[in-house]
């Protein structure tokens, strides 16, 4: 297992300054309210004085936080300097009242967790360090834990022991369980930020023909204009050879971009019916015959016991849901990509195979997650992320299609499963 795989590797994060003024003041308050009832209420005796003595420090510490602190989010390493002050402090109030046998001391654990979900692994590393030197320091250096009557409580030595290893094993799970979540949520956000701006950008790509042919068809009207205009001009400055040899130039030219908006307009036309309504087998057919054009692979589409002749809504998420995974197929094959389209009255299925490597057995559970790489050493050379795979699942997933990743039989490489139910699919006529 690699380093990389066990940790969140990702740096210069940020704390939300709000979030750690929050957390702040409840310790603050915390502290006073256990320091008062412990010293008046239970009447056990410790230095009252110097412990309002830290925890003014503190106070202050967080007003200059809260109010000095322009910023609304903390950079790691100022959010890491505030976090370690907190330890400090928080391991002189245990060093006046028992140190490690104080109950308290469990909470020096709570800088390192609050580092692990929100700010680098370095930040957090030196904060689980410190954390683990101020917990020896505290077992060999603290005031006795105060009695009632001046008689000071003291436990076995074994169950400060066991008590003392049980902090440091709560702070190494929680803390890489803090890192792996941070990581993981991380990770998805910004997958799900990409895929957002996938769909943006189809939307956009089909916008700007809609542009380009309204573009084309307004200014149809001033460019017939100028040519009437002339042509006009040219038989009124007959005689003129200077001025009919600009005409001459001028009425070409407007002809030349009338036959461009005319391409503009035709071919908008034409995008138009195929963004509007299609039938899966031409999308199908259209999407491999861009990839024929481009790629040496020897691409089958086949149709079997297709039953059904149902327009359907063509968008961007479809298309590029179905590219993905057949530009995938074409990625990872050897020489063959075959498509399969399945339907009857009720359902469509797409099946997408070839004849590569197939999907890694260590990621078989989790395809279709973002950033997730194969051990495997016989695809690792291409695979990327899946980052695109978690892109087309998502995608597709929003047209109401489910998926199903597995191995093709009959090929021997992948096999991507496609289904939708009809009734998702067909046109509203």
């Amino acid at each position: 297992m690699k380093f990389s795989t066990l940790f969140r590797l990702e740096e210069n994060l940020n704390l939300d300054k709000k979030t750690l003024v929050i957390l702040r003041w409840i310790a603050i308050v915390g502290q006073l309210i256990a320091i008062n009832l412990v010293y008046f209420y239970l009447n056990l005796n410790f230095p009252i004085l110097l412990a309002y003595l830290i925890i003014l420090f503190g106070l202050v510490s967080n007003y200059i936080l809260q109010f000095k602190f322009k910023s609304i989010q903390l950079k790691d390493f100022y959010a890491s300097l505030f976090l370690i002050y907190d330890l400090i402090q928080l391991t002189l109030l245990l060093y006046l009242t028992g140190g490690i046998s104080n109950p308290f001391t469990i909470l020096m654990i709570v800088p390192t967790i609050v580092s692990s979900t929100f700010l680098s692994m370095g930040t957090t590393i030196i904060l689980g360090f410190l954390t683990i030197a101020f917990l020896f320091f505290l077992k060999i250096f603290h005031f006795p834990l105060p009695g009632i009557h001046e008689n000071a409580i003291t436990f076995p030595k074994l169950y400060l022991i066991g008590y003392f290893i049980a902090i440091i094993i709560s702070l190494i799970f929680l803390g890489y369980f803090g890192i792996r979540f941070s990581g993981e949520s991380k990770r998805r956000s910004d997958a799900i930020n990409k895929l957002q701006q996938v769909i943006a950008k189809e939307y956009e790509l089909e916008s700007l023909g809609g542009q380009a042919a309204a573009a084309a068809h307004s200014l149809g009207t001033p460019l017939a204009t100028i040519n009437v205009v002339a042509t006009e001009l040219k038989k009124e400055l007959k005689g003129n050879e200077n001025f009919s040899k600009d005409i001459d130039l001028l009425i070409t030219q407007t002809k030349r971009c009338g036959e461009i908006l005319k391409k503009i307009s035709k071919k908008q036309i034409i995008e138009d019916q195929f963004f509007n309504k299609t039938k899966l087998d031409d999308l199908l057919d259209e999407i491999i015959t861009s990839f024929k054009e481009t790629s040496s692979k020897k691409f089958l589409l086949t149709f079997k016991d297709n039953k059904n002749d149902y327009s359907f809504q063509r968008s961007p998420e479809l298309i590029y849901g179905l590219r993905n995974f057949i530009g995938n197929a074409a990625k990872f094959s050897k020489s063959v990509v075959e498509i399969i389209l399945i339907s009857d009255n009720e359902n469509i299925q797409v099946k997408i195979n070839d004849d590569g490597p197939g999907f890694p057995d260590d990621i078989k559970e989790i395809i279709g997650e973002p950033y997730i790489k194969s051990k495997s050493m016989q695809v690792s050379s291409n695979s990327g992320t899946g980052l695109g795979t978690f892109l087309g699942k998502t995608l597709l997933e929003r047209q109401s299609a489910s998926l199903i990743f597995t191995k093709d039989t009959k090929l021997g490489g992948a096999s991507v499963v496609i289904s939708w139910n009809i009734d998702n699919l067909k046109s509203n006529v």
